[in-house]
């Protein structure tokens, strides 16, 4: 056996990375599914005031998902998705980007892992981004509100979820 070793796999993330974590008032598969369903997503996902379009959804590794997220303002934010790993329902892992570059926005992309947990009722969820760099994870905190929007996100994911 040959030992394999990943410089990345050791190296922290703290410095470009976010994290958000909620307990969710419902068992994982349904959460998990609320995550990567299209006519589920479409009803709750991202901050508040926010609406959703898919124009396709391909839940499986190398599966692409293309959206559009609608902000309460009639700006409209593209998004790409990558996905890289799916082990319903315990997790999610895709690379995500802002979909097409915008001329004068600068082009940011991060990994993901979403953890689903079961605890007891309730589904603990880990969301996690980590960006190429500090500056990535600095200017989508600054410009876009990632954190605050981050936590509305799951916060709306738990009211669908509560029907």
């Amino acid at each position: 056996m040959t030992a394999s070793f990943d410089p990345a796999a050791n190296e922290s993330t703290s410095d470009r990375e976010i994290v958000i974590t909620r307990l969710l008032d419902a068992p994982r598969e349904l959460a998990f599914s609320a995550w990567t369903d299209p006519e589920k997503v479409v009803k709750w996902w991202g901050p508040n005031g926010f609406t959703t379009t898919i124009e396709r959804m391909d839940v499986r590794p190398g599966g692409v998902w293309k959206y559009v997220m609608h902000g309460p303002d009639g700006t409209n934010y593209p998004n790409k998705t990558v996905y890289e790993e799916i082990v319903p329902p315990e997790r999610l892992v895709y690379t995500h980007s802002g979909g097409d570059p915008v001329p004068g926005e600068r082009a940011v992309q991060f990994r993901s892992t979403v953890t689903f947990v079961q605890q007891g009722g309730q589904t603990k969820i880990t969301m996690q981004m980590v960006f190429k760099t500090p500056d990535d994870r600095a200017y989508v905190v600054e410009k876009y509100g990632a954190i605050e929007g981050a936590v509305q996100h799951l916060a709306r994911l738990n009211e669908f979820l509560l029907g």
